[in-house]
């Protein structure tokens, strides 16, 4: 299959070639295909890159390229404008949020594999006594004994 879009009057022969193999391998799609997917016009989704809700990447030629990602993204941004009707200054701020709670999950899930690995190897090394393998150090309990609890015994 062979290209027949020129580039100035010639053929752009390898370079498209080029273009649709990295599109492919990558599942990107152009802009205009984007905006057929999702019936909204070219000049949305430029508005969205303009302010920063979307980052699509670009080709050599400055064609901006959107991936899976980018889509699922724009899903997100289109469902909180049409559906909930939210303007592009209260997307930004829910996209924002969105990204600070997602780094404090990962942290998180971070802190506790950590937790879980100190655990673990506290445990390895407590052959004996298990208050060593602790990552509080356990004391034995003392038992107070007042000396009318004393008589009794």
């Amino acid at each position: 299959m062979s290209c027949t879009k020129t580039i100035r009057g010639r053929s752009c022969g390898a370079r498209c070639e080029q273009m649709t193999a990295k599109r492919k391998s990558k599942g990107a799609y152009m802009i205009s295909s984007v905006a057929e997917m999702y019936g909204i016009h070219p000049q949305t989704l430029r508005l969205y890159e303009r302010e920063g809700l979307l980052k699509p990447s670009r080709t050599d030629g400055n064609t901006r390229l959107y991936t899976e990602e980018d889509l699922q993204r724009l899903e997100f941004i289109l469902n909180l404008a049409r559906d909930l009707g939210v303007n592009i200054a209260g997307i930004a701020i829910i996209l924002q949020m969105r990204e600070r709670m997602e780094e404090m999950n990962r942290k998180m899930q971070d802190f506790v594999r950590f937790v879980q690995e100190e655990v673990a190897f506290r445990a390895s090394n407590a052959h004996a006594d298990p208050s060593k393998g602790a990552i509080i150090p356990l004391r034995k309990p003392t038992i107070n004994v007042t000396p009318r609890e004393k008589k009794k015994i």
